[in-house]
């Protein structure tokens, strides 16, 4: 059975808590954010370190290979869409399926070592483009492809909850 494509919006998630890995956003200041970030990150090696880092705990569940994959791409996708909300006024960001991304760079077959690197450097990218939001910034606005509208700031509360949400997926 292939991986059936996430269709949900998530942006329940800026108003409750999560109630499969319990972040709650509205507990969470902008300021902390980057630091989530980096925390996360640096759980990441542990978990591609493992000896069933290929291994899908069923047909329709990533492993944690390509969960890792998966979470290094969010931050590069969402480092993109905050230099855009900071450069440009109310821009709309282009669409990203994230299930496509998978298949179409073969996520499984990636290398472990790789994925780390590039993910811890992703992460530590965009924490320090968070870290140097100025609080004057955090109300300007972007708008996702499915029109969805968020700040610099309901973006990140939003975002951060996605590496939280998959370390927690990979853990169980």
């Amino acid at each position: 059975m292939p991986i059936i494509p996430e269709t949900k919006s998530w942006t329940w998630i800026l108003d409750e808590r999560c109630p499969e890995c319990g972040f709650d956003s509205t507990t969470v200041t902008f300021r902390e954010i980057p630091t989530l970030l980096r925390e996360n990150a640096l759980a990441w090696p542990e978990v591609l370190d493992r000896a069933d880092v290929r291994l899908r705990p069923d047909d329709s569940t990533w492993s944690p290979l390509e969960y890792g994959a998966h979470v290094r791409d969010v931050f590069r996708v969402n480092t993109g869409r905050f230099e855009l909300m900071l450069a440009e006024d109310d821009p709309t960001f282009a669409n990203w399926d994230q299930d496509a991304t998978a298949v179409d760079d073969d996520y499984a077959s990636q290398e472990p070592l790789e994925v780390v690197a590039d993910l811890l450097e992703a992460a530590e990218a965009v924490a320090d483009l968070l870290d140097g939001v100025e609080d004057s910034q955090l109300g300007r606005r972007g708008l996702r492809s499915d029109g969805s509208h968020f700040t610099v700031e309901t973006l990140a509360r939003y975002f951060v909850h996605d590496p939280i949400h998959h370390l927690h997926d990979v853990r169980g």
